[in-house]
Order: structure tokens, then C-alpha cells, then sequence
């Protein structure tokens, strides 16, 4: 018996670019805590989450997206 290949939700058409100043787009493959969301997660293809990365560490550089996100924890701690 042959194993099923597992299909693959494509949340990107396979020709669509990823660019930087798209922010929106970039946000939705980044969590909480400003981490880029793995491929297996994601369904990304390889080249396409090699776009993803480089889209938002350029993002990143030039002030679009912030390297962290802010932590209400750390804010209260601060203020008391």
C-alpha cells in the first residue's frame, strides 16, 4: 500500500511575490512575539519562505515591522 501524499494548503498562489512594503501580508506570517512562523506551519514553499524571511528582515531593517514586539508584562513590572 502506498502512503498518501499529504496536500499542501497553499496560502500564496504559487507565482505571487512576497515584497517588503507589504505589510499586512508579512504581519500575518509573524507571531506574537515578532517571530517568523515556521514552514510547516505556514505551508509556504521553500522559495517562498526564503521570500518571506529576507521580506521581513528588510522590513525590519527599514522600520516597518518592529524586531520585537512591546510586553504588557515587562511594562507593569517596569512601573512598579
Amino acid at each position: 500500500m502506498l502512503a498518501k501524499k499529504k496536500k499542501r494548503y497553499l496560502p500564496l498562489g504559487l507565482k505571487k511575490k512576497i515584497n517588503y512594503k507589504d505589510t499586512k501580508l508579512l504581519k500575518f506570517f509573524i507571531s506574537r512575539q515578532g517571530k517568523i512562523i515556521p514552514r510547516r506551519f505556514t505551508g509556504l514553499t521553500v522559495q517562498q519562505q526564503r521570500q518571506l524571511t529576507k521580506a521581513v528582515k528588510r522590513a525590519r531593517m527599514i522600520s516597518l515591522l518592529p524586531f520585537v514586539t512591546s510586553n504588557s508584562v515587562l511594562k507593569k513590572d517596569k512601573e512598579s
